[in-house]
Order: structure tokens, then C-alpha cells, then sequence
């Protein structure tokens, strides 16, 4: 395992409501998408959300990796995949059969894995258009929940985007995906990642990658469902972006 090794970075005070944008929307390759960070940064990253798409947690998250690293700054862009049609996050963890079902079809419909990776060289390249050099220098992809199948698959093969990849409390986490990853992978799980699923992933990655757990945080924590009014989740919440920022300055 390669450890971060580095304190690269400064996170601001993590605001637990009322959260203020740092950066706007803007339309990248047709898609809604929310941009932040400093126009000319040589390094991007692109944020894969989890399903329940814009979310204030979420994107302070954004903000954060864009403006918190001291030599580093990164144009980072979180596309709406889902078109403005995310999942209501009142059908998780679903509680009735009507949540079940309607949570089932936007995973059949919404959520289907391909339909977003094809997008994703089209956004990068629209994306990379609009640095000040022409084109970013570097690019990291980062998943949350449901976005970090999205980031293993898109880095497996020769695929050649992005140096490098993060995995934020992963759904349908298969170990036999990282067989196949081609870039420093960070994988940060929560308590309700299976954790056999967890350690084999991690046994069956071939590239530099840093795996940890955050035992007391539940599934979501750095984006939509992260309740930071609770200091303690506050907490685990600022360590998790921590983590990511120092992996981000080793790889990209």
C-alpha cells in the first residue's frame, strides 16, 4: 500500500448548513455541470456524484479539492449525468416497497454504468477547451457511492484520461474490477462497505493505491448523505478530503 505522505494541503472550516458555491454552473459538452477552482489551474479533476446528484455536502466537497491544496490548485467539474433527474434520497436506505421499486428503476434506467462512461471523453475534452493552456496537464476522477464504479471502470485498460483515481465509499464494489486498474487508485470505505469485499479489492490492485476505512461513518459520508451538523461526521468528513487531497498531490 502507498501512503499519502505529505500534509499538502489547508481544508477551510467545513460549513454543516447554508453552504455558499465557490464555483457555478456552466454547460460542459451539453451537460449541466457544476465548475469551481481557479481558471488557470494546470490540473483537473472530474467528480463523479453519487445518485442523488447536486447536494450541498457534495459540492463544498468539489470546493474543497479545488482550493485547499497550498501548491496545487485544481479545476475540478461534476457533471449531471443524471440529466436533473436524480434519485430522491428519501428512497434510501429504502424503507417500504415503493422506495425499492423506485430506487430499482433509476438503477435500471438512470444509473446504467455505460451510459455515463461514454460520455466521459466527450466532457473531458470539452472540459479540457476551457483551460487557460489549451488543455489541463493532468487529470484525477473521483466517485462517489454509485460514481465510484464509474471511476474504476473508466481507468481500467489503456484508457489513458486520467492519472489517477478515488473511490469514496463505493457501491457495487467488485474485487475483480481492480484486476484491471491502470492508475493509483485511493479507495476510502465506510462501515457498510462489505469489508471482505473491500480487502479483496485492495489484494487484487497492481498499481500504487491507498486503502483505509472510516469505521464509524456510514455509506455516503463525503457527499449526499453526510449529516455535518454532527461534529463527529464533521470531522470524519474533513479526513476524508484530507486523504484524497494528499494521495491527489503524490499521483497527479
Amino acid at each position: 500500500m502507498a501512503t499519502p505522505s505529505r500534509a499538502c494541503c489547508s481544508i477551510p472550516p467545513i460549513v454543516s448548513e447554508g453552504y455558499k458555491y465557490k464555483g457555478g454552473f456552466e454547460t460542459i459538452d451539453g451537460l449541466k455541470t457544476y465548475v469551481t477552482g481557479p481558471k488557470d489551474s494546470k490540473h483537473a479533476i472530474l467528480i463523479i456524484y453519487d445518485v442523488f446528484g447536486f447536494f450541498d455536502q457534495t459540492i463544498q466537497g468539489a470546493d474543497i479539492l479545488a482550493n485547499s491544496d497550498s501548491k496545487r490548485k485544481y479545476r475540478v467539474f461534476m457533471p449531471d449525468f443524471f440529466d436533473g433527474n436524480p434519485a430522491d434520497i428519501s428512497w434510501y436506505p429504502p424503507q417500504t416497497e415503493d422506495h425499492q421499486k423506485k430506487l430499482g428503476n433509476f438503477f435500471q434506467t438512470q444509473a446504467v454504468p455505460q451510459k455515463s462512461l461514454q460520455r466521459i471523453p466527450g466532457i473531458v475534452a470539452a472540459a479540457n477547451e476551457t483551460a487557460t493552456a489549451g488543455k489541463f496537464e493532468s487529470w484525477a476522477i473521483l466517485g462517489h457511492c454509485w460514481g465510484g464504479k464509474i471511476a474504476t471502470l473508466v481507468v481500467s485498460g489503456d484508457g489513458g484520461l486520467f492519472k489517477a483515481a478515488v473511490q469514496c465509499h463505493p457501491a457495487m464494489l467488485d474485487p475483480n474490477d481492480a484486476k484491471s486498474v491502470a492508475v493509483p487508485m485511493a479507495l476510502l470505505a465506510s462501515k457498510d462497505e462489505p469489508a471482505e469485499d473491500v480487502e479483496a479489492f485492495e489484494a487484487n490492485l497492481t498499481v500504487p493505491h491507498h486503502v483505509t476505512t472510516f469505521p464509524t461513518q456510514i455509506h455516503g459520508f463525503m457527499a449526499a448523505r453526510s449529516d455535518l451538523k454532527d461534529a463527529a461526521v464533521r470531522k470524519e468528513y474533513e479526513r476524508g478530503y484530507q486523504v484524497v487531497l494528499e494521495f491527489l498531490s503524490r499521483y497527479t
